[in-house]
């Protein structure tokens, strides 16, 4: 990766300690050629940022069962340390309403194990925190080993099906797991199904006030923006809420569940005091956070990086993530990646670089130092609609519908991830996904497509698919037949078995049989041996077979296994022509 897709030119002469620390911290690259023309318009950027990640910080906070100071902690962390590791202008790193969903879920399940809960199953709030904490620092150390063994890759594993059936189904995991707060009623037990029956059922006990707030403040989340695209909605909602709570002492006269007194300042390191075992534990849930999480942060950074032509390098990116998650671990916040929503809107207040990040960040730490105060009697009712705002185009976008009409088969797939979420838990739904996706490419390319190839007329070396293209001309007395695909353990005795039927088939019977094997790259010894056995049977009922476009990493292989058929070159030729001509000059009298 060059020095200018991290983010700026290395200068020339720089030695090459200087050059590697440019490489591994980005911003050592583009600050110094940075445009200061671009100030005014990252400053802007970095304002309206501030205006929307606070408020979905606090409420991101709820979502993972932690107070709303985590969430600041969070951008503390990941605004400045995105700024100075990562490789994209445009992406801004922080807690995400996927990454809270995941945290909670995980921590849940964390301490089903321990002897934390009480009778009811309620957990003390200091441990619960200190096992979220120690859960976003295993997160990070799963990060760095994954940047460590530069594992950028690793996001194709989830296909779009799956992660758009997954993250459909967090939307409304979330958008559920609010309306306790939003209606003034206690949380139920279950999965989001039996949540939302609960919710339904305790309706008539709901708080008129709580909901009324609530209500009011989802409506102006969703008006306002219509007013004015440019408009800090979420802060606007925020300080009108907090003003009327105080004014009509919401809490005192009509009991509506509020923040409370925030911690005020910055906070501080700390090692989270969880045992050993519950850190290697966290490991594998940990795994299944980097997949979404980094999916969808290094998708958002792709997509931006295309549209205003520079690029991004996935495997520092996972070493920026690495780096941030560690730090938002030992700060008590919460997992951070980057997300489309506030992303978008930075790229579209105009940001140029990491310095609206940089913006956006000291504004953060303003409002730590001094603000915190004014969120004392903030109603919960509006953080739910914050997130139950912030979700809602998830569930209104119709991604599986979409889908359903671009890829039938593989709907199922983002379906069983929906309901996977939806009736057992956020990491499970992702699992089951992955895993049904997974077994479909395994069935497909145990099942490859054998072709038997033809001359294209008005050609003399073009062959093509005679199934597909009728109209070429078969070679008479000659198979020739191709893979459409890698030939391997998992599908070999198949191919075996299709060219044996092909072969009977062939009326009159071949008297050669040329393989194409073009698309053969590597050969393992479960093929090498089922294509021995049909190249035995083969030669007993007097078939010559010969072999062409051998890659020569498969000659390699087929020279150390005594297999001799591929090794030889009186038996293999560069081209399927020139193998033709040969099966055709030994046929003639």
């Amino acid at each position: 990766m060059s020095g200018a897709a991290r983010g700026g030119p290395v200068p020339p002469g720089a030695t090459p300690r200087a050059a590697g620390l440019r490489r591994h911290v980005p911003i050592l690259a583009w600050l110094p050629g940075y445009d200061r023309s671009w100030l005014t318009l990252d400053v802007i950027a970095g304002l309206t940022l501030w205006g929307l990640v606070v408020p979905e910080a606090m409420a991101y906070a709820g979502i993972a069962g932690l107070p709303p100071q985590a969430g600041l902690y969070t951008l503390v962390v990941s605004l400045l340390l995105y700024a100075v590791l990562g490789t994209s202008r445009h992406l801004s790193v922080g807690p995400t309403s996927a990454t809270a969903a995941l945290l909670a879920s995980s921590v849940a399940t964390a301490l089903v194990a321990t002897a934390a809960a009480d009778a009811t199953g309620a957990v003390d709030p200091g441990t619960y925190a200190a096992y979220a904490a120690a859960f976003v620092l295993v997160t990070g150390g799963v990060f760095l080993v994954a940047g460590i063994a530069r594992l950028g890759f690793i996001t194709q594993f989830l296909s779009r099906p799956v992660m758009d059936g997954f993250v459909v189904g967090l939307a409304i995991y979330v958008a559920v797991g609010q309306l306790n707060k939003l209606f003034g009623v206690p949380k139920p037990d279950g999965n989001t199904i039996q949540r939302l029956i609960g919710i339904i059922g305790e309706l008539p006990e709901a708080n008129i006030a709580t909901f009324a707030i609530g209500a009011a403040a989802l409506a102006a989340l969703f008006v306002l923006p219509r007013l004015s695209a440019r408009m800090p909605a979420g802060l606007i909602v925020l300080f009108a809420t907090i003003l009327v709570s105080a004014a009509l002492d919401l809490s005192g006269r009509y009991g509506v569940a509020i923040v409370g007194t925030l911690p005020q300042g910055l906070p501080l390191p700390s090692v989270p005091d969880v045992p050993v075992e519950d850190y290697l534990a966290m490991v594998l849930p940990a795994i299944g956070v980097l997949l979404v999480a980094f999916s969808e942060a290094l998708g958002v950074a792709h997509e931006f990086a295309d549209r205003h032509g520079y690029e991004v390098d996935a495997d520092q990116e996972l070493d920026a993530h690495a780096v941030v998650n560690v730090a938002s671990g030992f700060f008590g916040g919460m997992i951070a990646a980057g997300g489309m929503s506030s992303s978008a809107v930075k790229e579209g207040a105009g940001a140029r670089s990491q310095v609206a990040n940089l913006v956006t960040w000291a504004a953060t730490v303003v409002t730590l130092l001094f603000l915190t105060p004014i969120f004392t009697t903030l109603p919960e009712a509006v953080l739910a609609a914050l997130i139950i705002h912030a979700v809602w185009h998830i569930i209104a976008s119709r991604k599986l519908r979409l889908i359903r009409h671009e890829a039938p088969a593989e709907v199922w797939f983002g379906v069983l991830s929906l309901l996977g979420v939806l009736l057992i838990d956020v990491l499970q739904g992702m699992m089951i996904g992955l895993l049904a996706s997974l077994a479909f490419v395994a069935y497909r390319s145990s099942r490859p497509h054998v072709s038997t190839l033809g001359r294209v007329p008005g050609t003399t070396d073009a062959y093509s698919d005679l199934g597909r293209h009728p109209e070429d001309v078969p070679v008479p007395g000659v198979l020739i037949i191709r893979v459409d695909g890698p030939l391997y353990y998992a599908n070999a005795l198949t191919v075996r078995d299709r060219v044996r039927a092909m072969v009977d088939a062939s009326t009159p019977p071949p008297r050669a049989v040329i393989f194409d094997a073009a698309a053969q790259d590597d050969l393992d010894l479960t093929s090498a041996d089922a294509m021995r056995s049909l190249l035995r049977e083969l030669a007993g009922r007097g078939i010559e077979v010969v072999f062409a476009g051998v890659h020569a990493p498969v000659v390699e292989r087929a020279r150390a296994m005594g297999f001799r058929e591929i090794a030889g070159p009186d038996r293999v030729f560069p081209t399927v022509e020139a193998a033709v001509r040969y099966v055709e000059d030994r046929g003639q009298p």
